[in-house]
């Protein structure tokens, strides 16, 4: 029988995060995901912050903050001409996921355009965004969602797993963070009887 609850796998999500570097946030509801990125973004002191797919309260929350702060702020619709350059200036990218994975402390982006792939992809550090109740227990739970996803969008999708911070091993066999990627992962999960 399993015993498992959305609480336990979201307690084992952020677990195997951290166990791969990165950074949980487990909060009650969107006001309180809204402080936690303001909190990241504070401790980080950025000049610019680029966001894509993210819920509406959280967006003009942290607009608002970066406005007070006098940092840069970028949002949807990037014009493609644009890209990677425009995005490149963030040291931050805040994007949703559409699920997570507790088994590998993963997040899965399902992107439909190249931006909201560029924002998680690019910036030093990145923030995902997750609902609680989208919290998977295993990765061949998945499949379903991955095949609901190509359904959805057959002229294009990309499914992005994102499990930490950008890692290699290649530069004298010794594990290095943020090569190829950010070098610094939050995710800040909303739901599930969390608080932070």
């Amino acid at each position: 029988m399993n015993t498992t609850t959305p609480e336990t796998a979201i307690d084992d999500f952020a677990r195997n995060l951290k166990a791969v570097s990165g950074h949980p946030h487990l909060v009650a509801d969107h006001v309180a995901a809204a402080e936690a990125i303001c909190r990241i973004i504070a401790d980080a002191a950025p000049r610019c912050v680029a966001v894509a797919q993210i819920p509406a309260a959280i967006l003009a929350r942290v607009e608002a903050h970066c406005a007070e702060h006098q940092i840069e702020f970028l949002k949807e619709p990037y014009p493609a001409g644009d890209l990677p350059g425009l995005i490149d200036r963030a040291e931050i990218g805040i994007t949703g996921a559409a699920f997570a994975i507790a088994e590998t402390g993963t997040l899965a982006e399902v992107c439909t355009n190249d931006a909201v792939r560029i924002v998680s992809g690019l910036p030093r550090t990145h923030i995902g965004i997750v609902d609680g109740n989208q919290m998977l227990l295993q990765l061949l739970d998945a499949a379903p969602r991955i095949r609901e996803a190509i359904q959805e969008h057959p002229k294009g999708v990309t499914l992005s797993f994102i499990s930490g911070p950008s890692r290699t091993g290649d530069i004298e066999m010794v594990l290095t963070l943020g090569v190829h990627g950010p070098e610094t992962m939050h995710a800040v999960v909303i739901g599930g009887g969390h608080g932070e």
